[in-house]
């Protein structure tokens, strides 16, 4: 009866004799079929050896569970890749296998160690487990033997008469005399991987903060107030205003300071050309210990493309010309992400083109402006601090919904 091979170090020798490794259906088939419909991988060299694919290995996860022949081979079949790479073609051919089987996606470390174990730079890990030693370890020995054989007889040949002929004997010995080279992995690392858990404990009060802002004192790690007299604050990320650039708005940039950090509408100014303004506001359920800055403008041409995620509002007259150079020009995709606001006069219907919009748009109406000099101008104006406050209280609930934190603007929206 044949010795039962060892899966990982059936890999590593078929690895450095560059022998066949074939995906199966069966473990007499030769044919060769997709990792995710495969049962048995077989290997050709130096004898033909069938191992079911989804057979646990002595390679174990951070986690101490066995990592599965498949995993492995399709981890070392796909070793250029970076972890995000990796991990994308992993889902997909978990998505392939249906439930069945799942592959494990490797952490940086684990692939290191598997990948520097493949390729005969290391012996010993803490995520392989050694053979067992209390019973006859023919297979290890076997393939050891093997692996030995092949890297001894590949030896003469690459670093002497590259095949022409036997080495002189005295050159073998004078290249048996010389150090061997380490790659990047045993250079770097050793042939044990080094554990760098304790960093984490010299780290965390350096990464965590209590949820009023101050220090975090890690257990066993000395008070970090010292520490925090040196931090500056970090520092939030103004949230943007877009007004309309249409003539016919009733806010634009030279009344909408004073209407909604003041509470009073005034009729727009257009000898007054500015670009882009600051108001503030206290956001109580953002942060109630100080006022958010904002910044209002007509347009997005001096936007980067990570402006858009502080975009709060936009207003609107409904035209849709408005929209030509914003991120989303289509109307109804731009307000599933940012909050619409429609400012019109009391008693006249919001156009068409804004009613279509539905709930996206906040459709706010000001007493129709009537000359200050009039019997009772000043009085009609008592309302527009109530329109103010309703759009601010829209704004604030838009905010939190999108992830607006005390000390930081959300990622996307």
């Amino acid at each position: 009866m044949a010795p039962i091979e060892d899966p990982l170090l059936l890999l590593r020798h078929s690895i450095a004799s560059s022998g066949k490794i074939t995906p199966t259906t069966s473990a007499d088939s030769s044919d060769e079929v997709p990792l995710s419909k495969a049962t048995h991988l077989v290997f050709s060299s130096p004898d033909r050896v069938a191992v079911p694919i989804d057979a646990p290995t002595r390679f174990t996860s951070t986690e101490g569970k066995a990592i599965d022949v498949r995993s492995i081979y399709f981890a070392w079949l796909n070793r250029d890749l970076t972890i995000p790479e990796y991990n994308a073609i992993a889902i997909k051919l978990n998505d392939e296998m249906a439930g069945s089987a799942a592959v494990h996606m490797f952490a940086f470390v684990e692939r290191l160690v598997l990948f520097t174990f493949l390729e005969g730079a290391q012996e010993e890990s803490e995520f392989i487990k050694p053979l067992p030693g209390g019973q006859d370890t023919t297979a290890g020995v076997s393939v050891s033997a093997r692996v030995a054989g092949a890297t001894s007889k590949a030896a003469p040949s690459s670093s002497g008469r590259a095949g022409r002929g036997t080495l002189d004997p005295r050159l073998a010995q004078i290249y048996n005399g010389e150090r061997r080279m380490g790659d990047r992995n045993t250079v770097l690392r050793g042939i044990k991987a080094t554990d760098f858990s304790h960093v984490r404990k010299l780290a965390a009060p350096f990464m965590t903060r209590k949820p009023g802002g101050g220090p975090s004192t890690a257990p066993g790690v000395g008070s970090t107030t010292a520490l925090a007299l040196n931090q500056k604050p970090a520092r939030r990320p103004d949230p943007i205003i877009l007004l309309s650039p249409s003539a016919s708005a009733l806010l634009r940039m030279s009344n909408a300071k004073s209407f909604l950090e003041g509470g009073r509408y005034a009729p727009p100014d257009a000898s007054a050309p500015a670009s882009m303004l600051h108001i503030s506001r206290l956001i109580k359920d953002i942060d109630p210990s100080r006022p958010m800055r904002f910044i209002l403008v007509e347009g997005p041409e001096q936007f980067k493309p990570e402006y858009w995620n502080r975009v709060v509002a936009v207003f609107t007259t409904g035209q849709a010309w408005q929209f030509k150079n914003y991120r989303w020009s289509n109307p109804a995709e731009l307000f599933k992400h940012v909050l619409g606001v429609y400012l019109g006069w009391r008693g006249d219907e919001p156009p068409e083109s804004v009613r279509v919009y539905g709930h996206r748009v906040m459709a706010c109406s000001v007493e129709k402006w009537r000359d200050p000099g009039q019997p009772g101008a000043e009085t009609s104006r008592w309302r527009d601090r109530e329109v103010v406050e309703g759009i601010w209280k829209g704004i604030e609930a838009n905010m939190r919904s999108k992830g607006w934190r005390k000390d930081a603007a959300p990622t996307s929206i």
